[in-house]
């Protein structure tokens, strides 16, 4: 089993998206990339602690690869936005991927520079590219959120 951490706006979504990828394990949100230690989400969304809303991946290398979750990743989020994502703003939604070791920084590194030359995007990705740090488990009722509000998201998430 591997581990793969990406910030790109609200959690949320970005778990729901992960978590129906053939070979995900299981996906966690929480706060990442910042100095406070096992922060609040009401701390993170001040602005001061310098975490992203984040999901960590667990993943069965032999079903899934780091270079087709960094597909799903640009896919599912706009990395050309800086600290903001629709109607979310503050570093705590910035495009962020934490890599958990060497190999992946250069795959990640190598697939940013792809992403950027494809020429579908009108401006310069601001996806961050940095080492993990602790990942800090949201509080329980943002896990899996639009799953147990499928009534409030069906249209969107269904």
């Amino acid at each position: 089993m591997a581990k793969a951490m990406f910030g790109a706006g609200c959690f949320w979504g970005i778990e729901e998206t992960f978590r129906k990828v053939p070979g995900v394990l299981d996906a966690a949100v929480g706060y990442s990339g910042g100095v406070t230690e096992n922060p609040t989400y009401e701390e993170v969304c001040s602005g001061a602690t310098g975490h992203a809303e984040v999901v960590e991946i667990q993943f069965d290398e032999n079903e899934v690869d780091f270079e087709s979750l960094l597909a799903v990743f640009w896919d599912c989020h706009d990395p050309t936005q800086l600290n903001y994502q629709g109607p979310d703003i503050g570093t705590q939604y910035r495009t962020a991927i934490f890599y958990m070791n060497e190999e992946q920084k250069g795959i990640a590194i190598s697939s940013k520079n792809s992403e950027q030359a494809s020429g579908k995007y009108r401006s310069h990705i601001v996806t961050e590219i940095s080492p993990a740090k602790s990942f800090w488990r949201a509080e329980e009722y943002h896990q899996q959120y639009i799953a147990k509000n499928k009534g409030r998201f069906g249209r969107l998430f269904g």
